[in-house]
């Protein structure tokens, strides 16, 4: 089979202008906290597929459609924040001080181009050149109190007149389109999640649907706390881009996911445990329609699931993510494949989910672990059995 017709597959008829939306929404800003772009991008898209929205007290967005005679409450969820900067100063020189949103590693900031507030004011972040620095700073750690944005004002008052402190910043990177289906991006954590929700509301199934795009989840998954306590599902999938680490010489057990080997299933990180019986339901799923899964192999980092999960009497939650290079940097990478079989399984799952609500679900969970569907090279027995490095 040639490349083009394994993307046609992986999409599965799917519009490859989801891609072009995509890419569209990581164009927008929407470092935590000031959503406002992205959640009006995405008001347009799903005004009219939903019965009702509104956006609460804390600016998640927050979607219904009536179920059709089940009577239970299942939520969606994906935020749309990202993480960046927030301006805390202005220099006499008209620098620029800054904290960081979210988490970034200092030492990927050190020469990347920003924007800034809602004109979106250029600058880039610098650093004291290497020329100038000593031994002891060449071998050290890049310190973020030594970064500064340049905006290129020659004072304080120039400064001024463009930006002001409590303004966010945000990645200036355009997304590129690149090698075997990969797209290159700011923001695939989580605009991936948005894309494949908007996608979602178009059907209506047994029961009531409540798709949920949340804020702030970059600094402590705030938002979902709040839309699970108004929406009180009984049932929520969390949609996500998650970490990959798949590099050439990372040994086995050390690479949390891959790129193209499909959706990526949680069973716990540190922010929550899914509900083993959810978690069957999808990978059956999977394996029914013949999507390729894997396990997300390492448990560091957290999603919307773990705010949702505790909220009310409780939930059961499972997070279902494409696997995402570099996220929490400019240039995240995510392969085609993957994002168009986690649109399709979260489909699939949500088609069954109603006989799955109306049964017992105590089967053992090991049978949804026997497929010929996986590509990550887990055992998948030793895995249910808790003998691999999860």
């Amino acid at each position: 089979m040639n490349e083009q017709n394994i993307l046609n597959t992986a999409s599965g008829g799917y519009p490859e202008s989801l891609i072009d939306i995509l890419k569209k929404l990581t164009m927008m800003d929407g470092v935590s906290g000031d959503e406002k772009p992205v959640r009006d991008f995405i008001i347009e898209r799903i005004k009219d597929r939903v019965d009702s929205w509104y956006v609460d007290n804390m600016g998640n967005l927050i979607t219904f459609k009536k179920g059709t005679g089940l009577n239970r409450k299942v939520m969606l969820a994906a935020h749309m924040d990202e993480v960046g900067l927030l301006i805390t100063g202005i220099n006499d020189n008209g620098l620029l001080k800054f904290k960081a949103v979210g988490g970034i590693d200092t030492r990927v900031l050190v020469g990347k181009r920003v924007r800034i507030g809602k004109d979106g004011v250029p600058g880039v972040i610098g650093y004291k050149p290497i020329h100038l620095q000593d031994s002891t700073e060449r071998q050290s750690t890049v310190k973020k109190s030594g970064l500064t944005i340049d905006i290129g004002a020659k004072d304080r008052d120039q400064a001024e007149q463009s930006v002001s402190v409590g303004d966010t910043a945000a990645f200036d990177y355009d997304p590129v389109e690149f090698g075997d289906h990969k797209v290159m991006a700011k923001a695939l954590d989580d605009r991936v999640g948005c894309v494949i929700l908007t996608e979602l509301l178009k059907s209506r199934y047994s029961f009531d649907l409540y798709g949920c795009f949340t804020v702030q989840e970059e600094i402590g998954l705030k938002g979902a706390k709040a839309a699970s306590y108004a929406v009180v599902p009984d049932v929520a999938i969390i949609l996500e881009g998650t970490t990959c680490y798949d590099l050439t010489g990372t040994s086995e057990h050390m690479m949390s996911t891959r790129l193209g080997d499909g959706p990526s299933l949680t069973v716990m990180d540190r922010s929550v445990i899914s509900d083993r019986d959810l978690l069957k339901h999808i990978t059956r799923t999977a394996d029914k329609l013949g999507i390729p899964w894997q396990v997300k192999r390492t448990i560091s980092g957290g999603t919307d699931a773990g705010r949702i999960q505790v909220s009310g009497k409780g939930v059961r939650v499972c997070p279902i993510a494409v696997p995402c290079r570099y996220i929490h940097t400019p240039v995240s990478v995510m392969d085609k494949r993957d994002f168009f079989h986690t649109l399709k399984l979260a489909e699939g799952t949500l088609a069954e989910l109603a006989d799955w609500l109306t049964g017992d679900g105590d089967t053992d969970v090991k049978d949804s672990a026997r497929g010929t569907a996986h590509t990550t090279g887990l055992d998948q027995n030793q895995f249910w059995e808790g003998k691999s490095d999860v």
